[in-house]
């Protein structure tokens, strides 16, 4: 992929992600793709990064990835942002600061890393 293929890959997975459309983003992934969060250490799957970000978009409305700041590398991209959204449950706003670094093959992910501050993470599970 070229640097600005690669970008609009990762616009059109982030925008998957904030419009609540869990079918793209899996698809985005290889089948046996490796997620890793920073917040846990474990590694999980795409179905279970599905399940997780369909509980996310049942409790957070409003939900948009600011301030993207994308870096493309050979085979793949990091991007900074800070999602952002209201809580279903009380209506607070919460927002969340992080770090994704992806690795591309064949136009899609095989593996992602995530880094979110646990104290932020724990305000979006808030009443899960």
């Amino acid at each position: 992929m070229t640097d600005d293929e690669m970008r609009a890959f990762a616009a059109r997975f982030f925008d998957a992600i904030e419009q609540g459309d869990i079918a793209t983003m899996q698809g985005s992934f290889t089948p046996d793709a490796a997620i890793w969060h920073n917040t846990d250490e474990l590694i999980v799957t795409p179905e279970q990064t599905a399940q997780t970000l369909t509980g996310m978009v049942a409790r957070i409305d409003r939900r948009s990835y600011a301030d993207r700041r994308v870096h493309v590398f050979p085979g793949g991209f990091v991007q900074q942002h800070t999602l952002q959204g209201t809580r279903t449950h009380d209506g607070v706003a919460v927002r969340l600061p992080c770090a994704i670094i992806c690795h591309v093959e064949g136009g899609k992910i095989t593996r992602l890393d995530e880094y979110f501050d646990s104290a932020h993470v724990a305000e979006f599970r808030k009443f899960a």
